[in-house]
This record gives structure tokens, C-alpha cells and sequence, in this order.
């Protein structure tokens, strides 16, 4: 028998991204605890070697933290390496009713970042039907051409540009993010900052 409570249950799974070790002072951090107050299960994994990412190592924790639950809606927050890593999981990506990524590094950035080259190496570009939505911010350092330039538009993204917005990150102020918060709670909110 499914509850009204069942039906409302939301899982979330949320990726960090390079030398990302979950501070509190993250807005990811902040979102976590904010869903678990309001009865929502999360995981929020720390993902393996953060400051010299292996791709297949992460792809790995992408299929054991993002198991589809038995009910309820899934949702998926990627920040910034964690786009490439879902955008590179192509068959093994989880089946997930929403996702939202926010502040990919551009393919230079990535690329000149040796830590990390993996995650862009190939990245197909191509796919289509990704059913996301991507945010990302102006002026943001890891991409100065725009993430709607890079991902955006060649993948069909819906978007949410917020000006000024940085990498979204707590460096850009972005610790607690209530925009984040009522996007997870409602797919029609529009993200904005803070």
C-alpha cells in the first residue's frame, strides 16, 4: 500500500566535484542536510582520490550510489567535474527523473588541468535526450566562455544562467543556495542565486 508519504519521498543523489572533500561550507553540504530535514533520503558520497580523480574509479561510485530506489522520484545534482563524469557515464549514467548540473569546466579548462584530462578525453558532445538542466554561472573562472556554449546548447539543455554567479561555489558565495533547495522540491522553479 503506498502512503501519501511514499508518493513524496525523493531521493537525491548529489556530485562533487575535483578537490571537493564536502566541506560544510558548501552549498551541497548545506543542500544535503536541508533535504534530510524534510524526510528526503541522500547520498552524498565522497567520491574516491578528489584531488587526482580516476575516471573509472568514479564511474564506479556513480553506478553504487546511483541505484534507481524502489519508489518515490530520483534526482540527481552534478557540480562542476561531476558533469563531465555523468556526461561521460553515457550507458552506465542512472535512470534518473531529474537531474540538474551546475558549472562544468569548459573542455580548454579541463584540458589543462592534467588531474583531471580523463574526465574530457572524448567527452561525446552528440547525445541528445539528456533531460537536464544545466545552471551555470557568469563570470565563472573554470568556464569564461559560458557552459552554455560548451554543454548547453550542443546537448539541448534547458538553462539557468545566474549572473555573476562564478563557479557556484562557496569562493563565488554560494554556501547556502534556498534557489537549489526549492528546485529539488518543485522541477518548475527556475534556479537563480542567492
Amino acid at each position: 500500500m503506498t502512503t501519501e508519504n511514499d508518493t513524496a519521498a525523493k531521493t537525491f543523489l548529489i556530485l562533487h566535484g575535483f578537490q571537493n572533500h564536502r566541506p560544510s561550507g558548501h552549498w551541497q553540504h548545506w543542500l544535503a542536510e536541508r533535504l534530510r530535514e524534510r524526510g528526503h533520503e541522500v547520498r552524498y558520497p565522497q567520491l574516491p582520490s578528489p584531488d587526482a580523480p580516476v575516471l573509472a574509479e568514479w564511474l564506479g561510485a556513480l553506478e553504487e550510489h546511483g541505484k534507481r530506489p524502489a519508489r518515490g522520484e530520483f534526482v540527481v545534482l552534478a557540480h562542476s567535474l561531476s558533469v563531465l563524469l555523468w556526461l561521460r557515464a553515457g550507458a552506465r549514467r542512472p535512470d534518473a527523473d531529474r537531474v540538474l548540473l551546475v558549472a562544468p569546466p569548459s573542455p580548454s579548462v579541463t584540458a589543462s588541468i592534467p588531474e583531471i584530462t580523463a574526465f574530457a578525453d572524448g567527452l561525446d558532445l552528440a547525445e541528445t535526450g539528456l533531460g537536464a538542466r544545466l545552471v551555470y554561472g557568469g563570470g565563472d573562472p573554470y568556464c569564461p566562455e559560458g557552459a552554455d556554449l560548451h554543454y548547453g546548447r550542443p546537448l539541448g539543455l534547458d538553462l539557468d544562467l545566474v549572473p555573476d554567479g562564478g563557479h557556484l561555489s562557496p569562493a563565488h558565495g554560494y554556501g547556502d543556495w534556498p534557489s537549489v533547495l526549492e528546485w529539488c522540491e518543485d522541477p518548475s522553479v527556475r534556479v537563480k542565486g542567492r
